[in-house]
């Protein structure tokens, strides 16, 4: 073999991948798209997280005690996973566009009752509700996949979940100072309302903005609603399986909130009966919905492995579970461990966050021009491990600047990990992606309320050394379950028709339908 002809394909990859970037400069047809829709993200990202900078503020002036303040940031996540679940049923059913512009122009009364609260009640209750507009992340996944060929989504969703995720880091960074500029002790009152005005006002220039698809193809609706659909019996038990800690986690919130004596005995058992029967119901769906599942019905090229759900799952449950969780502790950890002040520690534990505008679309990146976004995925978590081994080993031994490095060095691989997860998910089953990314990113809320648990009983190295085992969970699950999606490299847009079983076709006399594609030419 002729040196050329070894060099040919990574030039071709390098160009592959320049051309790619300076894609992204575009405001054109689908990277139009892909940057209005990334802006979504981002400022439901940044109302989301708008209490954090404010919440010793808001504490003093209000006169909450520590279990309060605490109580807040966590219902503030609460709602966040079961929601992820029925927003993606929501967009499977009426698209992306318009389930959006409904999170956005939503956010508004909630974040207005939390700006305007004068009790701990008030903004716990309104806090809860917010903790939805944190579900908006799975609107954009079935949004930017119906706009990019499966050669190119990797890169696009990589983009779209680093950038929109830098809505919590710039929330961080820039309320205060609009707060100071704005004056006085209702500063913070003001910044925090704002960011509610700001985003209903984007959800109505979205929804006129985009159109689902582009012109000339048919937006992909599940043939059932009410659960995912799955195609398996086996699926149909998986799924059964998942939906338990989605539902669990939820307790454990209760149980945090409960133990941290901010709600009644009596509010704590009925927060359990209402879970337990969220979670009989949802199960009754999973078998009521899946009926043809169960029976075998579907043709064998419309199946599609659930195994590879199951995996992308507890991959994002090590990769993006741990992000929040780690995000969540580290200016705690390098104040405690080298004594710096609340500024500093902030400053250096922000770096793990700014990794996001970089590391989640090389992810992606890496994901579309490798040529298996399996083995990419597995790599990827290799890293992880090794990162987060790392972390375990830093003390107050290290210079504080060097524990920084190695942080960056970790969360290049936790966000990477990230993209190449969503460089997967959109691609196992077109017509449920909405719901696929959902269970996908409920995973990822459930791992950061487990890691954060946990990390109240243990110290930062076995804290570090926990994340590193679920890393290699997800690692023999990405080995063992995921499979490489059909058509991961496809130039053209495949639209995946709704279902229709074997039974019917033999009744009918006729094959079962085949996906349409169409040129990307725009």
């Amino acid at each position: 073999m002729s040196p050329s002809s070894t060099l040919a394909p990574a030039t071709a990859r390098h160009h592959d991948a320049a051309r790619r970037v300076a894609g992204l400069w575009s405001f054109t047809g689908k990277h139009r798209v892909l940057h209005l829709t990334w802006f979504a993200f981002f400022l439901s990202f940044v109302v989301w997280f708008n209490f954090a900078p404010f919440a010793n503020t808001i504490q003093d002036q209000l006169g909450l005690t520590d279990v309060q303040r605490k109580t807040i940031g966590l219902v503030n996540v609460a709602l966040t996973v079961p929601a992820r679940l029925f927003i993606g049923m929501a967009l499977d059913r009426w698209g992306p566009r318009r389930v959006y512009a409904g999170i956005l122009t939503f956010a508004v009364v909630p974040n207005t009752a939390f700006a305007l609260a004068q009790s701990f009640e008030a903004l716990m209750f309104s806090r809860l509700a917010l903790s939805v507009v944190g579900a908006g992340f799975v609107v954009g996944i079935r949004m930017v996949s119906e706009w990019f060929p499966p050669k190119e989504v990797g890169t696009a969703e990589g983009v779209y979940g680093g950038w929109g995720n830098f809505g919590s880091a710039a929330a961080a960074f820039s309320l205060p100072v609009v707060a100071g500029l704005l004056g006085g002790d209702d500063g913070w009152r003001w910044a925090i309302g704002g960011t509610g005005v700001v985003a209903a006002a984007y959800g109505l220039v979205y929804l006129r903005a985009v159109t689902d698809t582009p012109e000339g193809v048919t937006y992909a609706r599940p043939r059932r609603q009410g659960a995912l659909e799955v195609t398996s019996p086996g699926g149909v038990a998986g799924l059964a399986a998942i939906t338990v800690p989605i539902n669990a986690v939820l307790l454990l919130i209760a149980w945090r909130i409960w133990i941290a004596d901010a709600i009644s005995d009596a509010v704590f058992v009925g927060s359990f009966v209402v879970v337990v029967a969220l979670l009989l119901v949802q199960e009754v769906a999973v078998f009521r919905v899946n009926r043809p599942a169960l029976q075998r019905s579907y043709a064998e090229e419309d199946r599609y492995p659930f195994r590879s759900v199951a995996a992308l799952c507890i991959a994002y449950f090590a990769t993006f579970g741990s992000e929040l969780a780690v995000v969540t502790m580290l200016p705690s950890f390098f104040a405690d461990t080298w004594g710096l002040g609340p500024a500093l520690a902030g400053a250096a534990a922000s770096g793990f966050a700014f990794m996001n505008l970089v590391a989640r679309p090389v992810g992606g990146l890496l994901s579309d021009l490798l040529g298996s976004r399996t083995r990419t995925l597995s790599v990827l978590l290799v890293g992880l491990i090794a990162g987060y081994s790392l972390m375990a080993l830093v003390g107050s031994s290290w210079p504080w600047w060097l524990a920084v490095v190695a942080c960056m060095c970790c969360s290049f691989f936790v966000q990477s990990g990230e993209g190449a997860v969503f460089a997967v998910v959109p691609l196992v089953k077109k017509r449920v992606s909405g719901q696929v990314a959902g269970l996908a990113g409920a995973f990822g809320n459930v791992g950061a309320v487990v890691f954060l648990t946990a990390q109240l009983y243990v110290s930062s190295q076995v804290f570090f050394l926990l994340i590193a085992g679920a890393a290699v969970v997800a690692l023999a699950a990405t080995a063992f379950l995921l499979v490489e999606p059909k058509g991961s490299f496809d130039e053209e847009l495949a639209v995946d028709e709704p279902a229709v079983p074997e039974r019917v076709v033999a009744d009918r006399g006729a094959r079962s339908p085949q996906p349409v594609v169409v040129p990307v030419g725009w």
